[in-house]
């Protein structure tokens, strides 16, 4: 059975983006240090060694499907088109720009979160369901389709930015499933009490 899974690296103070986090400035200002716990020393993407690339592992070899906020795929251009081939899924209240349809492994779906979770589980033959945004995590958590979060908390303060859960409707609980320490970043993987 699939599972919805918020992957998301943190600061301290809560924050995904850093300021200035703009169209022409993904993720603001300092964006990269939420992410230095898996690059190299080139800059590169680089699995980790011990349980760190584990979870590397596990968040580039779970999901079978990915479910993103508007705001994030239109930042990135839709990944091209193609988060490692796997099918994308916009929930949106308008239809999308005349780019998408050069991407055909991306979905807008219209007519609710719940209805793009559904499509995406569907989609992802029983693997998980990878969502990226903080604005959908919000409303998925909401609206009870949010399984789980894979929090990287990274040992800094930005002070400013975009916050992971700036608004949300009421106390949601958390169970902690699983945590691993290291050096750079504490990664808690949190399941959605029900």
């Amino acid at each position: 059975m699939s599972v919805s899974v918020l992957y998301m690296a943190m600061s301290l103070d809560g924050y995904i983006a850093g300021p200035n986090d703009e169209p022409d400035n993904p993720g603001g200002d300092g964006f990269m240090r939420l992410h230095e716990w898996f690059l190299g020393p080139d800059g590169e993407f680089a699995r980790p060694s011990g349980p760190a690339g584990e979870l590397y592992d596990e968040v580039m070899d779970a999901p079978g499907a990915v479910l993103a906020g508007r705001r994030t795929v239109e930042q990135v251009d839709h990944w091209g088109g193609d988060h490692h081939g796997r099918p994308i899924f916009v929930p949106s209240h308008r239809p999308p720009g005349p780019s998408v349809a050069n991407y055909p492994l991306v979905t807008y779906v219209l007519d609710g979160i719940e209805s793009a979770m559904a499509q995406a589980k569907a989609a992802a033959g029983g693997r998980d369901v990878l969502l990226h945004g903080a604005y959908t995590a919000q409303r998925a958590l909401e609206a009870g389709v949010l399984d789980e979060l894979q929090i990287s908390q990274i040992p800094v303060l930005f002070g400013g930015g975009r916050r992971l859960f700036d608004v949300l409707p009421s106390r949601i609980e958390l169970e902690i499933v699983r945590v691993i320490d290291t050096p750079r970043a504490t990664h808690i993987r949190y399941r959605v009490r029900r």
